[in-house]
């Protein structure tokens, strides 16, 4: 105890030079923390990205079998398919039937199912045009499995459905194009291919959603289904999915109902398919973690720096005390009491370095962590390893480039080290 007391009085009565000593150590610890937690907020988006696909399986239509009759492909077999169709042309896809989806609900696992169409078009207020917005076409119970949120006026009723209503939501980028701000957009009229619709509601995406932030860089605007095939030559249903209720066996029961739907719909080519995107997970698991030990390095090389002046900081600190260290060895010191003495004021020093540039991260991901949670896939965590392995390498840091000057402080002649001015 009395070893600690000595180190931290020995840093308190040198505050600045303690300081400048840490500033490397507390570059190094914050950079490497905040560069772990932004890959790890990354993975985690993804992986959370990819639970709520699991829950909502898409089922596509390809004019390609699965190589092994599943209905199940990954993306590499997609990125083939998709070269192959290139070359020869895209075949019609095969026209479905209401009744033939609901069939799927008999399908054990299989919870709820929803169906969409699209288009694209130009919207128009008075002067202003947004050219290429994405026209969705949604049935009842889309919005409320999307969990979009209703930021101003209301979502679609069955009167909508069965009535054909020109009603319309619009998201909070189109809204703010046309409109500056969500409320001004409410019970507004805009045109669509000469149609005018009337505006009842505006949404935005679920937060954690980040992929729809670039999946509609110039907005999307909401229809229902009947209304979208009706007026823009669309198939009432071009989207399927279906909600399963383990996320667990999700691929097990998606591969059941796209077999089972091609058996309904019985397409002259192809198959109704759902994708695998655990390959997809793991290459972008091993991208992040590529990055995170590249820049991570980079980062580790101002640790190197740092330790290289607490090092040398404990070198000028063992010269200057030459006569305390020969005083307490003349008073029964031993070599060991001196190496310990030194190598626990470096430690000491590194530790609170590290501690500091910890705070620091952490003020950083408070700071600003929301605001990159769209440009990183998701906010900054900083879990408990990277606090760990944080105090660790700073321990590691201070006995490494401390051991040096504490093995010089304890070799020292104590008649010698009296003598010396």
């Amino acid at each position: 105890m009395e070893t600690w007391k000595f180190a931290i009085a020995s840093i308190r009565s040198h505050k600045m030079r303690s300081f400048l000593t840490m500033l490397g150590i507390i570059i190094g610890v914050s950079a490497v923390v905040l560069i772990m937690a932004f890959g790890d907020g990354m993975n985690k988006a993804f992986t959370k990205s990819l639970a709520s696909s699991q829950q909502n399986v898409q089922i596509s239509y390809s004019p390609i079998k699965s190589k092994d009759g599943s209905g199940i492909v990954s993306s590499q077999e997609v990125l083939e398919a998709e070269n192959e169709l290139m070359e020869g042309g895209l075949p019609p896809q095969p026209e479905v039937a209401e009744n033939q989806i609901a069939d799927l609900l008999n399908i054990p696992g299989v919870t709820k199912y929803l169906i969409s169409n699209s288009a694209s078009a130009t919207i128009s207020y008075e002067s202003k045009n947004v050219k290429g917005a994405m026209l969705t076409g949604i049935s009842d119970s889309y919005f409320e499995s999307q969990k979009y949120q209703v930021l101003a006026g209301r979502n679609f009723v069955a009167a909508d459905y069965e009535q054909f209503a020109r009603v319309v939501l619009l998201d909070k980028t189109l809204a703010n194009k046309l409109f500056d701000n969500p409320e001004n957009a409410l019970n507004q009229l805009i045109k669509i291919q000469g149609n005018n619709y009337r505006i009842m509601g505006v949404f935005d995406y679920d937060k954690n959603d980040f992929t729809a932030q670039y999946q509609y860089p110039n907005g999307q605007l909401l229809m229902t289904n009947t209304q979208l095939a009706a007026e823009f030559s669309v198939p009432e249903i071009q989207s399927i999915v279906i909600g399963v209720e383990d996320v667990n066996r999700s691929l097990e029961i998606g591969g059941a109902a796209a077999r089972r739907l091609t058996q309904l719909v019985r397409p002259a080519q192809g198959e109704y398919q759902v994708m695998d995107f655990s390959d997809q997970l793991a290459e972008i698991q091993q991208t992040v973690g590529i990055m995170q030990l590249v820049i991570g390095s980079i980062a580790g090389i101002s640790l190197l720096v740092g330790g290289i002046g607490v090092m040398n900081i404990m070198l000028v600190s063992v010269t200057e005390r030459t006569r305390e260290i020969g005083l307490r060895k003349a008073l029964g010191a031993t070599r060991r009491n001196i190496l310990t003495q030194f190598l626990v004021e470096s430690v000491v020093l590194t530790l609170i370095g590290g501690f500091i540039g910890l705070a620091l991260s952490y003020g950083v991901v408070f700071l600003i962590g929301d605001s990159l949670n769209a440009a990183f896939g998701g906010p900054p965590v900083i879990s408990m390893q990277s606090v760990v392995g944080s105090t660790l390498f700073s321990i590691t840091i201070g006995v490494i480039f401390g051991l040096l000057p504490a093995n010089k402080a304890s070799k020292l002649n104590p008649i010698e080290a009296l003598r010396y001015e």
